[in-house]
């Protein structure tokens, strides 16, 4: 049975940081697409990075609002994804959750993934 576990949000400063861990069993990630999602108040899923396969040696894909700010990171002896979050802003306020399991077999940032973690809070304040 495939779990995936997110954790590290919280409330933090505009300008502030924080790093969301993702976490996976039954599931080896090294071996698959792993994205991340937000899902803001009364708004849709949208994708914000994807990481590829460690094989891959691709460089991972983000969303344009959250270039040069966010950074995706795999430890795969942790079976473990980090998304690095810094200079925060307010729009970043959301449920963010991981993903994996492409169904199209492209990593990619439409929500096509098979399994889905159960998101953790980033609230931004002013």
């Amino acid at each position: 049975q495939v779990q995936l576990v997110e954790s590290g949000g919280g409330s933090v400063q505009a300008g502030g940081s924080l790093r969301l861990a993702c976490s996976a069993s039954g599931w080896d990630l090294r071996n698959y697409c792993i994205a991340w999602f937000r899902q803001p108040p009364a708004k849709g899923r949208e994708g914000v990075a994807v990481i590829y396969p460690a094989l891959s040696k691709r460089n991972p894909l983000y969303t344009d609002s959250v270039k040069a700010r966010f950074t995706v990171s795999r430890h795969d002896s942790e079976n473990i994804m980090y998304l690095q979050m810094n200079n925060l802003t307010l729009e970043d306020t959301a449920m963010y959750y991981c993903a994996t399991g492409s169904k199209s077999g492209y990593c990619t940032l439409e929500p096509q993934y098979r399994f889905w973690g159960q998101g953790t809070q980033v609230s931004v304040s002013s």
